[in-house]
C-alpha cells in the first residue's frame, strides 16, 4: 500500500504569516486554488482508489478537484487534523518566535505542549495511528495493493515521516513539507519506505503505478 500525503494549499494564514490551527473558515489563497487545480495532473494517470482528508476547510478545497477528477468521495478522518495549538491559535508567527516554547519546538518537538492545546508527541501518535489503520483498511479492500491520498498538514506530515523514517520525533523540524506538496509513503510488512519528501514537481513518478519488484533486497539496493 502506498499513501501520498498531500498538504493543502497555500491558505489566507500562509500569507497573512499567522498560525491557523483548527480556526474556522481559513480558506485557500488565490496561489493555494491554483496549486489545488494542478494536483489533478501532478497525480495524472496513477490509479488513485480513495481520497482521505483533515476536516478542515484548507484540506477539502485542496482535493476537491482531484476528488472531481477521480469520480472519488474524499473520506474525512478527524485524526488527519490540524495541531490543536490551543492559547497560540491565530497569532502571528512574529510574536510567537518571542515565546520560550518556541525554542522547544524546534529543538525538542517530543515535549512541545500548546497552552489550552495538545502535545506534538499526541499529534504524531494519532496522526500515525490514522494512517497506519486507514491504509491496513484499504489493503483489505483493495487487495493488498493500492494507491491513496492523505490531505492534512504540514506538521502532521512531518511527523509522520519521521517515524516512517525512523527518525526521532525530535528530529522532524528537519523535515519540509511545502504548501501543496506531495510526500510518498509505501508500507509493507517489513517496514516502511519513503519515496518522496516534499515532491513539488509537475508530475509524480509513473513508477508508483506498479507494485515494487523488491522490497526485500539486502542493504535496500538492486544496483
Amino acid at each position: 500500500m502506498t499513501v501520498i500525503l498531500l498538504r493543502h494549499g497555500r491558505s489566507t494564514s500562509n500569507t497573512a504569516n499567522t498560525l491557523a490551527g483548527r480556526s474556522e473558515g481559513v480558506d485557500l489563497d488565490e496561489r493555494g486554488v491554483e496549486q489545488a487545480a494542478a494536483v489533478v495532473g501532478r497525480v495524472g494517470e496513477l490509479p488513485v482508489r480513495a481520497i482521505v482528508r483533515s476536516p478542515l476547510l484548507r484540506c477539502e478545497r485542496t482535493v476537491a478537484p482531484l476528488a472531481a477528477a477521480l469520480g472519488v468521495e474524499p473520506i474525512v478522518d478527524d485524526r488527519l487534523t490540524e495541531v490543536d495549538y490551543g492559547a497560540w491559535t491565530g497569532r502571528k508567527i512574529g510574536e510567537l518566535v518571542k515565546e520560550p516554547l518556541w525554542g522547544v519546538v524546534q529543538q525538542q518537538p517530543s515535549a512541545a505542549v500548546f497552552p489550552d492545546g495538545e502535545g506534538l508527541a499526541q499529534v504524531q501518535a494519532r496522526a500515525v495511528a490514522a494512517i497506519r489503520e486507514r491504509d491496513r483498511a484499504l489493503a483489505a479492500e483493495h487487495g493488498g495493493d493500492a494507491l491513496w491520498v492523505a490531505c492534512t498538514h504540514g506538521d502532521v506530515i512531518k511527523a509522520i515521516l519521521a517515524d516512517a523514517l525512523g527518525v526521532h520525533l525530535d528530529g522532524f523540524q528537519r523535515i519540509t513539507a511545502d504548501p501543496a506538496s506531495m510526500s510518498v509513503i509505501r508500507y509493507t510488512d517489513m517496514r516502511p519506505f519513503v519515496v518522496h519528501i516534499n515532491h513539488t514537481g509537475a508530475q509524480l513518478s509513473a513508477g508508483l503505478a506498479a507494485k515494487p519488484a523488491t522490497d526485500a533486497v539486502v542493504g535496500g539496493s538492486t544496483d
